[in-house]
């Protein structure tokens, strides 16, 4: 299991075990999905990167404030339609000066390209979990990116009285098939990328 991974896993059990025998208002259960236009959940949805430092250590920062839509039927998944934007903006990492070394030209250039997009073209599901194909623009530059993703769980949230659904997704990319290939192979070329996609259903 991935570091990331293991340390969502990790938090989870404590939360679960501290919440005693109070039930989890979501399931990894597909029938609790009603379907319709899904907007995502800005504040618990990340985008988490991991990259080789320098053979040193594993080196890992953070991309929120994402949004778009989900457009998803339970009877028909194959036909969901994903389209997300993150503002490079919202990236975080260990320090202020390593973030802004980061948005400068050798890497994001985020004044330049200000944003990051993922617009879904193929879904192909298989029970709870899903391969999604799409169009990752970074950097001004457009790829196909192979998303693995699985249902997390689904419900009503007590507390906004709406439907909510969340995923987990994974996939590798290479820095240099975006244009940022600085300091390769120093640092690596490979990007994991950990996926957490919350979404609530619109009226």
């Amino acid at each position: 299991m991935k570091p990331v991974r293991l340390l969502a896993a990790a938090l989870l059990i404590g939360f679960t075990a501290g919440a005693g025998a109070q039930e989890m208002p979501g399931k990894e259960d597909v029938a609790r999905i009603t379907g319709g236009t899904y907007a995502v959940d800005p504040d618990h949805s990340q985008v988490v990167w991991t990259v080789d430092h320098m053979g040193f250590s594993p080196l890992t920062g953070i991309f929120g404030v994402a949004s778009g839509t989900l457009v998803l039927d339970p009877k028909k998944p194959g036909e969901a339609k994903l389209d997300i934007t993150i503002p490079i903006s919202s990236l975080r990492v260990t320090s202020d000066g390593f973030a802004k070394h980061l948005a400068g030209p050798e890497f994001f250039d985020a004044e330049k390209f200000p944003t990051a997009t993922f617009k879904s073209t193929k879904v192909t599901v298989n029970d709870d979990d899903a391969t999604i194909e799409g169009d990752l623009t970074l950097h001004g530059v457009t790829k196909r990116v192979t998303l693995d993703a699985e249902l997390f769980g689904a419900g009503v949230n007590p507390m906004s009285k709406v439907e909510n659904i969340g995923f987990t997704a994974s996939a590798d990319i290479k820095r240099s098939d975006f244009g940022m290939g600085y300091a390769v192979p120093v640092v690596s070329d490979e990007v994991e990328l950990d996926i957490v996609g919350a979404f609530t259903k619109q009226p």
